[in-house]
């Protein structure tokens, strides 16, 4: 049987590591096959091709083929756009990263995902403070969506009721959306879970997710990285724990 070959897959970089004294393993997010591994030969060569282009946080087109769990990168090209994030956005870049490292099995696609992650990329060459704040909170909205680790925001996660609309709710890792006890310390209101739900279904979500997430911060925060967490199965992500550290020195 003829090993299978791809070309022209749009694709990005998430993470590389050595192999060998003059080669590569990279792990790629891409637009029709998912997260999947390939070895790079040859990339860390002062010849090699590959060395300028190779980086994260840059739209790629690859050719590679193979069966393995690890195949063989064939060709790459850089597609332009724009110029790679620096100083918290850079960061931040790293942080999506990471996220779709933990949580995005191999070999699965999310096509639309990987559309909005080209989106939220394209914000971070350009923007930061608040701005960027709410487009990471949407794209935490939009990555537990589509891989299906986010309840609905419009009713109540164990009993099923709708929400009331002055009532202040809050997110559970273990147990979805309930009603806020007292000692709750984050809680939104019914009617802004609504205003998150009708944004994540909506033709354009991302836009519009965004506009809506900038009005419910902080608060929006510290329940989805709870949320992010649990299902990441740590205390901390590697990259926030970073950005501590730089912000402590």
């Amino acid at each position: 049987m003829a090993t299978r070959r791809y070309s022209d897959e749009p694709a990005y970089v998430l993470h590389r590591y050595d192999w060998s004294e003059s080669s590569l393993i990279l792990e790629v997010f891409t637009r029709n096959h998912g997260r999947i591994a390939l070895v790079a030969k040859g990339a860390k060569r002062p010849t090699s091709s590959f060395r300028p282009i190779l980086m994260p946080l840059q739209p790629l087109h690859l050719a590679f083929g193979g069966d393995a769990e690890i195949r063989t990168l064939k060709s790459a090209e850089w597609q332009g756009g724009h110029v790679m994030p620096t100083g918290e956005a850079l960061l931040s870049g790293y942080y999506l990263n990471e996220l779709l490292l933990s949580l995005l099995a191999r070999d699965d696609p999310h096509a639309r995902l990987f559309d909005i992650y080209g989106q939220v990329v394209q914000i971070l060459a350009s923007e930061h403070g608040e701005a960027l704040q709410a487009t990471l909170r949407t794209w935490e909205l939009l990555l537990l969506r589509e891989i299906g680790l986010l309840p609905q925001l419009d009713r109540q996660t164990m009993t099923l009721d709708a929400l009331q609309a002055d009532q202040r709710y809050t997110l559970v890792p273990e147990g979805g959306l309930r009603q806020a006890h007292r000692d709750d310390r984050h809680t939104l209101r019914g009617a802004q879970w609504q205003q998150l739900q009708d944004a994540l279904h909506d033709s354009a979500p991302f836009t519009t997710t965004l506009r809506v997430c900038a009005d419910v911060m902080p608060e929006l925060k510290s329940l989805l990285r709870a949320l992010l967490h649990y299902h990441c199965g740590v205390k901390t992500l590697r990259t926030r724990q970073m950005m501590m550290d730089i912000q402590a020195l």
